[in-house]
Order: C-alpha cells, then structure tokens, then sequence
C-alpha cells in the first residue's frame, strides 16, 4: 500500500499525477446521470442474452461514457481495450487507469462481465489477446465501438511510425485560443502552420479509418460477428469558428478518411456508420488551438443546457439498439451534436468569439469552468473530494477473470 498526498502539478493542461479518488469519483458522477433501468432484450439481440460489446478506448472521454451508459442502461457485456500507465515509485498512474478500476467494480456491481484490457489498440498482438478473450467468454461481438484518440502509431506490418500533426491545409491560419497563468484565463492568438502532404498522410494513418477497419477485419476472419453486428466510430465536426484548424486541417482530413472507412464497411454488408458527437472537454481536445476557447464560450452561452458524453451516449445506445429511430444526415452519420450546431446558439458563440479580449474574458468565456474541466480529466476539482487527505495510489488493474 502506498498512499500519497497528491496535488495538480504539471505545465499548461498537462499535469504530471491523476488522483485515484476524483478519477473514481468521475466514473461515479457517470453512473448517477445513467439510470440503470436495464432495456431488456434490446434490438440487435436474437434471444434473452445480454448484447456483447467491445469498446476500443474505454478509460476516457466518450469511450468511457459509452462503456457506463452501455452498462447502465442495456446492460452490455464484452470488453474495453485502453493504453494507460500503471503507477510508480515517482508517478501516479494515469487517470485512465483509474476509472478503468472504477468502470470493472461498476461492472461487477451490475452483475455484468465486462473485462479490461490495457494494451496498444493498434498492435496485432493486442487484437489477438482481445479477440482471444472474446472468443474464449462471448463467442461473438454485437457491438464494435471504436473511439481511440493518439499522437502517434506503429503500425505493426510494416513497423512505420506515425505521427499525426495539428496543421491548417492549403494556407496558415490564425485562431484565437485560450491558455492560463496560474488560474488566470489568457487570450491568445496562434499562428497555424500549413501542413506538409507527408504530415496530413501520417495524421490520417493515426486518426483516420484503417486501424478500426483492421479491428472488423480481424473479427470476421475469425467469425466474431454476430447477427446484426454494428460497429461505429465516434468523431466530431464542430463549428465554422474552430473548421480551419479542425475540420478543414489535417484532422480533418483524418476524420473524412474514418467516414470513407465506414462507407467502404458499408459496402462489404456491415452494419458501419460514424457519430459525430458534439463538444466536450477532453485531453486530446484540449492541446487543439482555439479549441479550449470555443468551447468555453459555447458553454457560457449552453451553462447546463450542454449535453454531456454519457447524455450523447446513452442517446447513441438508443439509436444502436434500436429502441429510437437513428438520426442520421445525407452523408449516412449518425448525429448527437444538433443541439451544438444549432443556428442559434452558434450565432450567440460567434457574437462571443468575436467580443472577447484579453480585458473581458472572464465575463464573455466560462473560462473558469472549463480550467475546472481540464483538471477533473486528472481527477482533481471534483466535489466530495479531500484533496488534503493521502490518497492510495497503488491500485490494480482489473483481473482478466476467466472463471464464471
């Protein structure tokens, strides 16, 4: 045992430890905003069984929100695949690894099996210790979601690494972007380069569609899929404030490339789509120029009215299984973010956008509360908390059970 007194030191909007108890205590906030009133029998399914799902980035961001509302509200078995550290003689683990704890006690609260796997979702040694697993204990997958957010792959068949870049194409790019000194919100204006062909080509190998076609190829050759299987991919599109960095950069670029993989799933008799789900506050969003600010101020315009990733994913559960009619637009998406890009309230967040000065900033952005947001994602500023209590940092990684 190995409790540590622990406090949010680190630079910018990376820090350097997680706390075990906030970390818990986010998935306990989850759990509370999904009922678990399980649907029994949901569609998708051929008999009373519950539906079996494997979520590819389950410790964070709307991977764990869907890996919660799944098991709340439909009561999914299966497995998550997350990559965090484990904790050490000078670092605590990431939070990640944290909620995953939190995640399997939920799960095993439930009744559910649903196990944990920390490994690189990208390497084909992990694919086959997963669909080991899920071959060993479910025999099959009815649901595939895939919601990974990297830097960087290795893509095992040809040992290339690739690193994805946050560039503009075509022509640079200025944005307004909002950073911090101490607690202090600073308004900033950033200077996005162009990116190379080589760079946008190395971001979409990264973030685009073929690691996650490679995660249905490999269930299938295996023949994993059930009847009715579904898989998407969870994405963002975003505003015309944030497009050029965003939409219309390298991202983007990787984005559209994962759209095309669903379509190509598509044509093979898969059940593929993408969900494009609205703002939220993450760790891969928040290294983003212009992004942390828009979102403050979309906030400050939404307060309470902002959906959260476990309301988007308890909505995107209802429209998989069945129980709603999907949503989906002329490009074949499902969409969860409509309350984001509605006229209205996008016009109220470009009037803001273009009001606010380094003089108005706390009055114009809800600046405090999204530095509030990016600490939670470390475990820290989460009420109920003691903060100034030690807290035991050495805790395990779910055990792989393979006895019912």
């Amino acid at each position: 045992m190995s409790e540590r007194l622990i406090k949010p030191v680190g630079r910018g909007f990376l820090l350097l430890d997680s706390h075990p108890a906030g970390s818990a205590q986010i998935v306990a906030a989850m759990r509370e905003a999904a009922p678990a009133d399980t649907v029994e029998n949901p569609a998708g399914t051929t008999d009373s069984r519950p539906p079996v799902a494997l979520v590819i980035g389950s410790s964070s961001g709307y991977g764990l929100a869907s890996t919660i509302a799944g098991l709340a509200r439909y009561g999914i078995e299966g497995v998550g695949l997350s990559f965090e550290r484990p904790p050490n003689a000078r670092r605590t683990a990431t939070a990640g690894w944290y909620r995953t704890a939190a995640s399997a006690q939920y799960a095993a609260e439930l009744g559910r099996e649903f196990h944990f796997i920390n490994g690189d979702a990208f390497a084909d040694t992990t694919k086959a210790d997963v669909l080991d697993l899920v071959a060993e204990r479910f025999a099959g997958v009815d649901y595939l979601i895939y919601s990974v957010a990297a830097p960087r792959r290795i893509d095992p068949r040809t040992g290339t690494t690739y690193q994805s870049a946050i560039k503009a194409i075509g022509q640079p790019s200025r944005t307004k972007s909002l950073a911090f000194e101490g607690t202090e919100p600073v308004l900033q204006e950033v200077e996005i380069e162009v990116a190379t062909e080589e760079e946008i080509a190395e971001t979409v190998q990264v973030m685009g569609g073929e690691d996650w076609a490679r995660w249905v190829d490999e269930l299938e050759e295996r023949q994993l899929l059930r009847d009715g299987f579904t898989t998407v991919a969870l994405t963002y599109i975003g505003s015309e404030l944030t497009g050029p960095i965003y939409r219309q950069g390298s991202i983007g670029a990787a984005k559209a490339h994962l759209e095309d993989t669903a379509r190509e799933l598509s044509k093979r008799g898969l059940r593929a789509m993408t969900s494009v789900n609205g703002a939220a506050v993450t760790q891969a969003s928040s290294a983003i120029p212009g992004i942390g600010l828009y979102v403050s101020l979309l906030h400050k315009v939404l307060g309470e009215q902002m959906q959260t990733p476990i309301q988007q994913s308890l909505a995107l559960w209802s429209q998989l299984t069945g129980e709603i009619e999907l949503d989906l637009d002329e490009d074949g998406r499902i969409r969860l973010d409509r309350w984001e890009l509605d006229p209205g309230v996008q016009n109220a967040v470009r009037e803001k956008w273009e009001a606010v000065t380094q003089d108005n900033i706390p009055d114009v952005a809800d600046a405090a509360w999204f530095y509030s947001e990016v600490r939670r994602l470390y475990g820290f500023d989460v009420p109920s908390v003691d903060y100034d209590q030690p807290c035991e940092v050495d805790v395990d990684w779910p055990t792989v059970t393979r006895d019912r």
